[in-house]
């Protein structure tokens, strides 16, 4: 039986790990109150909710709180049972969950780093991030359909969904190319569907303001690092 309880979701308006929630209650057809967070002045409401990692998304549902992006999306699937996420096989359950789990730790965080270090160390997470892409897209290629989930979006392409839109963005503001299509067809292929699907296209950050706000970020991870080396 559907659950009629509230549903709110704390979230940062360029958070990609908030839009993944955002995605999955939109494609479950879930209604939620939006809150946004700024996660630089932390609301007391945040702390309280998120007390260990301070950290959105938090998802509220009644007197229930789920937090981390992957365990929040994992309980949307088993609660609202509508469009399934989750492959139902428990091996391909288990893969999409390594995949996912790869990205965030060997792609995102390479990205991410590529796009403030500067000099051997920028080229490093480049490599790297470079290499973990190498990686999916062979999972792509290997599962010869639109998604990472067959013909319909799943867990993974909602994972890894910041790929298709945040990446771009990251690369043009650290003048860096990760997600070269002629060497990754499959995935510029992948980020072409999923992006304009019609759960997704609606649900994006406005482009011209995060790449205002990842210069920003940009400028202050560089101002730290020299502060660090100085000290």
């Amino acid at each position: 039986m559907e659950s009629k309880e509230a549903v709110k979701l704390l979230g940062f308006w360029v958070s990609p790990f908030s839009f993944r929630v955002e995605w999955a209650l939109r494609l479950k057809g879930v209604e939620y109150e939006y809150i946004e967070e700024d996660i630089f002045n932390k609301s007391p409401l945040l702390l309280e909710l998120n007390p260990v990692h301070k950290k959105v998304p938090v998802l509220i549902h009644g007197d229930k709180v789920i937090l981390e992006s992957f365990i929040i999306l994992e309980y949307i699937d088993e609660t609202w049972k509508q469009f399934p996420i989750l492959p139902k096989d428990p091996y391909d359950r288990a893969m999409a969950r390594f995949w996912a789990k790869f990205a965030e730790e060997k792609f995102w965080k390479n990205a991410w780093r590529a796009l403030w270090t500067v000099g051997e160390d920028k080229e490093m997470h480049l490599k790297e991030a470079v290499e973990s892409l190498q990686k999916i897209e062979q999972e792509l290629i290997k599962g010869k359909s639109k998604f990472f989930g067959g013909e319909s979006i799943g867990y993974l392409d909602i994972a890894l969904g910041w790929i298709s839109y945040w990446l771009p963005v990251l690369e043009e503001v650290g003048s860096m190319t990760i997600a070269d299509p002629i060497q990754f067809p499959a995935t510029a292929g992948w980020t072409e569907n999923f992006s304009h699907h019609p759960m997704v296209k609606d649900k994006l950050p406005p482009r011209d303001e995060m790449v205002v706000y990842f210069q920003w970020r940009r400028k202050e991870k560089g101002a730290q690092m020299a502060s660090a080396r100085k000290g």
